[in-house]
């Protein structure tokens, strides 16, 4: 029996369209299904663990193999930094404390209380953001080198993932323990920052991690001051 593709109008005869891949008949929503939406948003099929293990042992290589040579090994940057900056979320949720990257003090007649309010409770969104102002620093810093500045954002959209996990341990480790440890992972986040953008555009070079150091520093203060 001849049925119409509700896709993109085609004749079908089989179980799916010859043209655009659409099935005949849709299977009905269930759990397993709202279980794959999961996974897709997450691209646990890419291997998140896969990922985050790259990029603690070769980030540049592996952010570079991203760029130039195969983009199905690595979840895709933005969607890591969003799962990232919500797992952070939900710890910080779980445990009931914040002293985040941007502090603000309480003033109803100004709208700035508001608006880091804003930013710390929507990390993925301003991270991304923040992304942005990294990105300009380390675009003039590294302005000799062929990354343009999109390249330079999904490097960073990479790495401030990875920073994200990195206080999202020692989020759940202070919670757990009640030892006080977040100075140690804003160093440990600094480090692996400086690190791993220094690989990137090249780790021969000394003078090339002070410069990320110093562009990732004023990236920061230039987000802060413009909110």
């Amino acid at each position: 029996m001849v049925e119409i593709c509700k896709n993109c109008k085609t004749e079908v005869a089989q179980n799916y369209c010859p043209n655009c891949g659409h099935p005949t008949i849709l299977k009905r929503i269930d759990g397993q299904y709202i279980f794959q939406e999961i996974r897709n948003l997450l691209n646990f099929e890419k291997g998140i663990l896969f990922t985050i293990r790259e990029l603690t042992i070769n980030p540049g290589k592996s952010i570079i193999g991203f760029l130039n040579e195969n983009r199905n090994r690595l979840v895709k940057p933005v969607v890591f930094l969003i799962a990232a900056s919500l797992v952070y979320t939900i710890l910080n949720d779980f445990f009931h404390f914040e002293d985040g990257y941007i502090n603000y003090s309480d003033n109803k007649e100004s709208a700035i209380p508001v608006i880091f309010k804003w930013i710390q409770g929507n990390y993925g969104y301003a991270n991304i953001i923040m992304a942005f102002f990294i990105g300009f620093w380390l675009n003039i810093f590294f302005r000799k080198y062929q990354f343009n500045f999109f390249e330079i954002l999904i490097v960073l959209c990479f790495i401030m993932g990875m920073g994200m996990l990195i206080y999202s341990v020692f989020r759940a480790f202070q919670g757990l323990t009640q030892i006080k440890s977040m100075q140690v992972a804003v160093m440990v986040g600094f480090f692996y920052t400086t690190y791993a953008i220094g690989q990137f555009f090249d780790k021969r070079k000394p003078i090339g991690y002070v410069k990320v150091f110093i562009a990732y520093l004023l990236g920061m203060i230039t987000f802060s001051l413009v909110a």
